[in-house]
């Protein structure tokens, strides 16, 4: 079986490379100027008695190829817009997600809530691109960075005005972050080596994390009795992409998942 993870980075790693050639690092920080004001992820999804959502676009995933055939980034966000969702996340990976950094700004122009950008970041490099771009947070995966490597981006995140999301997926990832302190948790319920969904990850994790922390819920989330149970677990908010992408109505779709 293929490590999808090891895959995926592998080859955003070659973009990387790419990408610091094209646009030096002094230069995309004189960017950051330009991305307008910061607002604030974690505020925006912290609402007490209710559960937040983070609606996210994306075009395909490796798991599932293609999901939404007529993709329209810009369509897409506007309908977020109007329904007044939370918080957006744009995947931006280009070679397994069909996504594109300049989503983000796109997004940007489109949207008053705060942007997570969703990507496999690494390298303090693509922080301070995802601030250039628009992004308010940005994802970062334990399972892919060392307790060291997780603290150096966060914490240019913090400089830059940003949150960051730590997404884990098992107790030894859990136990990594809660030792760094990180004040926003996001749970992901798909294995990123074999890309398998189990709600089941959610339930056993849930229950180890303080009270003071936000918790973000990913992945295996479509029915409105899913996010209803992650609401009275205690969860402060989920992160929903496929069950959004591939609906014929975006908007009814997401009205009936958050039943609202």
């Amino acid at each position: 079986m293929k490590d999808a993870l090891k895959e995926i980075v592998a080859k955003k790693k070659e973009r990387l490379l790419q990408d610091k050639q094209t646009l030096g690092l002094e230069e995309l920080k004189q960017r950051i100027a330009a991305a307008g004001p910061i607002r604030s992820f974690r505020q925006a999804i912290s609402k007490p008695r209710n559960i937040s959502l983070i609606a996210e676009i994306k075009k395909q995933s490796p798991s599932r190829g293609l999901i939404r055939q007529d993709f329209d980034h810009r369509q897409i966000a506007s309908i977020y817009q109007e329904l007044e969702v939370q918080a957006v996340s744009v995947v931006t990976e280009q070679d397994y997600f069909a996504g594109a950094p300049e989503f983000l700004s796109n997004v940007r122009d489109l949207v008053k809530m705060p942007l997570l950008r969703k990507d496999f970041i690494f390298d303090p490099y693509q922080v301070y691109e995802s601030r250039a771009l628009g992004a308010d947070a940005i994802l970062l995966i334990a399972d892919l960075l060392t307790k060291d490597a997780i603290q150096e981006l966060s914490g240019v995140a913090t400089e830059l005005g940003m949150d960051s999301l730590v997404e884990v997926h098992s107790e030894k990832e859990l136990k990594k972050v809660l030792n760094l302190k990180m004040p926003l948790l996001g749970i992901n319920n798909r294995d990123l080596h074999t890309l398998e969904v189990d709600l089941k990850t959610t339930e056993r994790l849930y229950t180890l994390i303080p009270r003071d922390k936000t918790v973000v819920v990913e992945s295996g989330i479509k029915t409105y009795q899913d996010t209803l149970f992650l609401k009275i677990l205690g969860v402060n908010a989920v992160l929903i992409g496929e069950a959004f992408m591939e609906a014929p109505d975006i908007r009814k779709k997401v009205e009936e998942v958050m039943g609202w």
